[in-house]
């Protein structure tokens, strides 16, 4: 990974989380303890060559080969933490063989995308003062995500939330590759587009019981605790606790949390196996970094691209 100890995120990369970019910014300069903690620093020279030679492997990491030649399919996490960002040994050797790195989304084409949205349509009189309140308790300007779609906003106040236990959507391994990919100026990729998974975080007529029950969340304290859980299993590369995600999320109690949480996860499988598929047949050796849920059920990305011809071989855990 020949530019590793040059990276450094900037600003508008690091607030994408893939979906929630520069947004996030807003409380850095925060200083009521009630607020989230601030964005944490990013990691120096030092601490980055001191780090890296028992960086452990993290996540989950398959080779993929059809056609005769491989690229590799990374479960990723969309936060972290600063030591995070540096990649074990299993993960630097799959970037040096692979030379495009290919994402959910592409984060040059979400600001624009988002920038051209029409206003969202006004929330329910109690659901936008909870949502208002919410805002407040972040720490953020009333208005600074007024022009998100609702879904996106609740998101925003989540991944705030997660800053409480260090983590961070400007440590998501997502968003530390893109920042090596325009280190070392290798293409990047992406498997959907902005509109797709506008379209897929979109809950239609379940949108108000979605809301209320993800704000309830927050507003009990109840969000932390499970992310914790999730990041844990993934760090260690748990795949049976990831697989039960939706046991013990909290976030997947009513038909319609479940509806939605397949329609997030399961639901995007095919489209993006499909584009996996397609970018690989054209001969390119690629590293694909999708969120690590994608990678569970039966719908798990692995299982689909065997169903492909792949043959699928899992690095990370090893076996």
């Amino acid at each position: 990974m020949t530019r590793l100890f040059s990276w450094r995120p900037s600003r508008s990369w690091s607030a994408l989380g893939l979906r929630l970019m520069a947004l996030l910014m807003w409380s850095a300069s925060a200083s009521h303890a009630a607020c989230p903690p601030p964005e944490p620093p990013v990691p120096t020279v030092a601490q980055v060559r001191a780090w890296l030679p028992t960086a452990p492997d993290r996540g989950l990491l398959w080779r993929i080969t059809r056609g005769g030649h491989s690229s590799y399919l990374y479960g990723t996490l969309h936060i972290g933490k600063p030591a995070w960002a540096v990649p074990g040994p299993a993960l630097r050797a799959a970037w040096a063989d692979t030379e495009v790195l290919a994402v959910e989304l592409d984060p040059a084409d979400v600001m624009p995308a988002l920038a051209a949205l029409p206003p969202p349509a006004p929330l329910p009189p109690a659901l936008a003062r909870r949502m208002a309140q919410q805002t407040r308790a972040a720490c953020l300007p009333p208005d600074a995500l007024a022009r998100l779609p609702a879904m996106l906003q609740l998101s925003t106040l989540t991944l705030m939330e997660v800053r409480r236990d260090g983590f961070d959507a400007g440590f998501g391994q997502d968003v530390v590759l893109l920042g090596w990919a325009k280190a070392e100026a290798r293409p990047v990729l992406s498997l959907e587009s902005v509109q797709e998974q506008l379209d897929a975080l979109s809950p239609g007529e379940q949108e108000a019981e979605l809301l209320g029950s993800s704000l309830r969340q927050l507003q009990q304290g109840r969000v932390r605790a499970p992310l914790r859980k999730l990041a844990a299993a993934w760090s260690r590369g748990d795949l049976a606790t990831l697989g039960d995600y939706g046991r013990w999320c909290d976030c997947a109690d009513s038909p319609a949390e479940r509806a939605w949480l397949a329609r997030v996860n399961d639901g995007r499988n095919g489209p993006l196996a499909a584009r996996i598929t397609a970018l690989h047949g054209q001969g390119q050796r690629l590293l694909v970094a999708v969120g690590a849920l994608h990678m569970t059920g039966p719908q798990a990305l692995p299982r689909l691209l065997q169903a492909e011809g792949f043959e699928v071989e899992q690095l990370v855990p090893s076996r």
